[in-house]
């Protein structure tokens, strides 16, 4: 110890679940939260609906792409030359990548990539997806496409250069996807939350059909059109506009995914850190442990005590770098040397910390899964 581990069955239903909540759209794997080619070989081979990967890095996409990865889309844009070099010397032999932009400045910087190669490059336009209320940004900061003429202006230039090729259209509407709205103790939040995710329910459907029909007039066709997230299936799946949806937290579902209304999966992926001393009868110090996930400060974002049940963390230490307390008063006897097992607060995560995840299958182990850590890499 400490080691991270997935629970096969309990990921076998979780993927079923997705499959199931997709109305037949198809499914594209967030990366960021699988961090392992076995693991992502794992889920692409479950089910059919399941197609293609949505990377974070250049890097991370190159990686994938020589492990024999295809249908590839960066989530984010390139604008290290080096970098698009590479994936267009990458495309050039045959990959399959799709650059995210949103600016001129990427444009360019495809545009001219692809001219010094001889190779055109695929591109995905990025339309913002967030919302304002009462003066109150909701949402992202994500692309700088914001209104209908902008995505369009931006889709002509593709569409009219020799260098570049209009793969897909792309918004992330995170305000409905990324926040849950059933956090307890926070009824007064919830409640806004959830009228908050409505509003912008019909805002995002509203303003990607008007791109849909716009494309459709001047009859301009793409292979994908990617929207929404775990936390937004539920909508997402039942836009006419919408031919993928992406999906990654769901898969391991985190705790962080504890907190939506309209969903709940099985925690497949944890972790546990071994009990070292304890200073108190109630207390039981574990060795590590301090695995907090990014995004704004909040104790949701500490991982969360799983097991054995009833086992909290401490209010003034939380999840330290080097030992981490815990107090158990339940019924089960523990002793130095046992494991406190826990969840990560997000679910990629948890891969930066571990160069492989025990396969469990029927509470038993049968066998590993390397980590992108456990590999040497590195993207981000």
């Amino acid at each position: 110890m400490p080691f991270a581990y997935i629970d096969l069955d309990l990921l076998d239903q979780n993927i079923a679940e997705i499959v199931a909540r997709s109305n037949g759209k198809r499914i594209r794997i967030a990366s960021k939260s699988i961090r392992s080619i076995p693991m992502l070989r794992y889920i692409l081979d479950y089910d059919p609906l399941i197609q293609g990967i949505m990377c974070f890095t250049a890097s991370e996409a190159l990686f994938l792409w020589e492990n024999g990865f295809h249908n590839l889309l960066l989530g984010y844009p390139v604008v290290d030359g080096s970098s698009l070099l590479a994936i267009a010397r990458a495309v050039q032999q045959g990959a399959q990548i799709t650059l995210m932009v949103d600016s001129w400045e990427h444009i360019y910087l495809a545009e001219e990539v692809a001219k010094q190669v001889s190779t055109p490059l695929l591109l995905c336009v990025e339309m913002d997806a967030s919302d304002s209320f009462w003066g109150l940004h909701i949402g992202v900061y994500r692309s700088s496409l914001r209104t209908f003429e902008q995505v369009m202006q931006m889709v002509e230039r593709i569409v009219t250069s020799p260098w570049l090729v209009l793969d897909g259209i792309m918004s992330y509407e995170a305000q409905i996807a990324g926040i849950g709205d059933n956090m307890p103790g926070h009824g007064f939040k919830n409640g806004v939350i959830s009228y908050l995710k409505k509003r912008s329910i019909r805002l995002v459907r509203e303003k990607r059909n008007r791109v849909d029909d716009e494309l459709q007039r001047r009859r301009i066709s793409l292979r994908f059109f990617n929207g929404g997230g775990t936390g937004s299936m539920s909508s997402t799946c039942y836009e006419n506009a919408v031919t993928e949806v992406t999906v990654g937290s769901g898969f391991y579902a985190p705790a962080l995914f504890d907190y939506y209304k309209e969903f709940h999966f099985q925690p497949a992926a944890g972790f546990a850190v071994e009990i070292v001393r304890q200073p108190r009868f109630n207390i039981y110090t574990c060795m590590g442990g301090g695995y907090v996930a990014s995004g704004t400060i909040g104790k949701e974002k500490l991982p969360l005590p799983y097991l054995p049940p009833q086992a909290a963390l401490l209010r003034l230490e939380g999840a330290g770098e080097v030992q981490t307390p815990v107090r158990y008063e339940g019924d089960q006897k523990l002793a130095i040397g046992d494991p406190i097992f826990f969840r990560h607060s997000k679910a990629g995560e948890l891969c930066e910390r571990f160069p492989t995840l025990h396969l469990l299958r029927k509470g038993k182990r049968i066998g590993e899964a390397i980590t992108y850590r456990g590999e040497g890499r590195c993207f981000l």
